[in-house]
């Protein structure tokens, strides 16, 4: 036979050994997509995935906006797709279909599974005197929580400097609509109804609203109301098996304001408190290892991105409004007022919520570049999150000060902290902002636009909002003490029933 008339079948032979191999080799690309390494890149994944329709994990975060029912830091919400950057890699944007424990279902609704979701909360069934009933609701009944699907019937929280340490009550609101099938939400956190299964359990006293608003005697009482509701906490919290099995470990209570549960804490200093800072606590009751440090709610508006002034639209260099005679820690805002008041650039001057204070506060950082955030009688105040609703770059002066999340969030990114002992060196400050030239202040202002969302409370809570942050930082407070009481445990479990001499 000629070599002519064995090419064609050897050509034939050469397309059927290639096909073959091309189906034996696909299934094992598919396979090392599950594993460690993929030789698939994920966009062609994805769309394969799309295209196939077998599993569908379609969510309405994106395609519907539920506007807040009640008084939300957001005005003009904006939620970028861009991840959260972290020291050490970035923390990706947790989607329902995988690390928020919701299931897609054939209507697109969302359903959520204890088993799935990453933190499982157990909380107190409470008399309505420790939380809502403090607001003025009363239920029907045995009612003990409102229906938090009808939102006319949740009570509003009230409004003012009240709002600032309001987190006790976005929490709750967030615990109870985890169960509702309903309202969409990010299922980071859900509400189980056995405490053996729970990661943690959630003590829903709003004490920050008890101080703020029942901390005084009236009439004839000889004890506040404040006091007496910390009282019946203690005692009805040291006789619960709960607390008794861990000493108290593994229960989560909101002290946010810095006078709150100051009677209480002493007693009950082993569990995880929520709070704004350390300023006001001993060491051994509150400290950044077992401790969440949570943000104020800011009171004024955020301003949208695009609505957000440039460096060119931005008149005043350095803005501070509020307080100025403070005690102690706070001294150093005293001496920055004489320093700063006469010089042409620069607003410093007293002022309170009073006579649409917050409106002038909102618009006098929206036209500033730099906004001071100085200690005051604590080291924390609710001006640095005003300053980053407003895309005002942060100056930190407050040695001492504790920032929400900041084992994921670098706070240097878009704020600039300066050592107290340096802020009242005459011209050390102005010399150090006049420096900072539109180029970098412009990188920290595209940041704070895009960080701004991880400070907002609303509800329906929201993918990387103030609610969703906490709830994540109190999952990696668990992990950390859960670490320590598996290490103590390494020689306790099994020990020789005849002591071996």
């Amino acid at each position: 036979m000629s070599e002519k008339s064995r090419l064609p079948s050897s050509r034939l032979l050469f397309h059927l050994i290639a096909i073959s191999t091309f189906f034996v080799i696909l299934p094992s690309l598919f396979l090392l997509q599950f594993g460690d390494i993929s030789f698939i890149p994920s966009s062609v994944l994805n769309l394969i995935n799309v295209n196939n329709t077998s599993v569908s994990f379609k969510t309405k975060f994106t395609s519907e906006t539920i506007q807040p029912p009640f008084p939300s830091s957001v005005a003009s919400p904006v939620y970028s797709n861009r991840p959260l950057k972290t020291k050490a890699v970035d923390h990706q944007e947790s989607t329902p279909s995988n690390k928020l424990g919701a299931l897609g279902n054939e209507e697109g609704k969302i359903t959520y599974d204890p088993n799935r979701a990453p933190l499982r909360v157990y909380m107190y069934e409470l008399p309505p005197e420790f939380h809502f009933g403090l607001l003025g609701w009363k239920g029907t009944g045995n009612q003990i929580w409102p229906d938090v699907v009808n939102h006319n019937q949740i009570p509003r929280y009230p409004g003012g400097l009240n709002l600032q340490h309001s987190m006790e009550y976005w929490l709750t609101l967030d615990l109870l609509s985890s169960n509702t099938q309903n309202l969409v939400r990010p299922c980071t956190v859900i509400r189980v109804h056995n405490s053996s299964q729970a990661d943690i359990i959630f003590v829903p006293f709003f004490a920050s609203l008890s101080y703020n608003r029942h901390s005084k005697l009236h009439g004839k009482e000889k004890v506040s109301v404040n006091r007496m509701l910390q009282d019946k906490l203690v005692e009805f919290l040291k006789g619960r098996d709960e607390w008794k099995r861990l000493g108290g470990k593994n229960h989560l209570i909101v002290a946010h304001h810095p006078n709150s549960m100051l009677v209480a804490r002493r007693k009950l200093g082993s569990a995880m408190f929520v709070l704004a800072d350390f300023g006001r606590y001993p060491v051994e009751i509150a400290n950044i290892q077992k401790d969440v440090i949570a943000p104020y709610k800011h009171l004024v508006k955020t301003i949208a991105a695009e609505e957000s002034a440039p460096f060119e639209g931005r008149s005043v260099l350095v803005y501070f409004q509020g307080a100025i005679y403070r005690k102690a820690g706070g001294a150093v805002r005293q001496e920055l007022y004489y320093l700063l008041k006469e010089e042409k650039d620069v607003h410093f001057s007293f002022g309170s919520v009073q006579v649409n204070g917050i409106n002038q506060a909102g618009q006098g950082m929206g036209s500033s570049k730099f906004c001071l955030n100085i200690a005051g009688d604590t080291p924390s105040s609710n001006r640095l999150f005003d300053a980053i609703a407003s895309h005002c770059v942060p100056v930190i002066i407050s040695d001492a000060i504790e920032l929400p999340f900041e084992d994921v969030l670098d706070y240097s990114e878009f704020c600039i902290f300066v050592r107290a002992s340096d802020a009242v060196k005459k011209g050390f400050l102005l010399n150090l902002l006049r420096g900072i030239n539109r180029e970098n202040w412009t990188r920290m202002w595209e940041r704070l636009k895009h960080i701004t969302r991880h400070f907002e409370y609303q509800y329906p809570s929201q993918p990387g909002d103030a609610v969703n942050m906490i709830w994540e930082a109190v999952s990696r407070k668990i992990s950390s003490i859960q670490l320590k009481d598996h290490r103590k445990n390494r020689f306790r479990r099994y020990q020789p029933l005849v002591k071996i001499t």
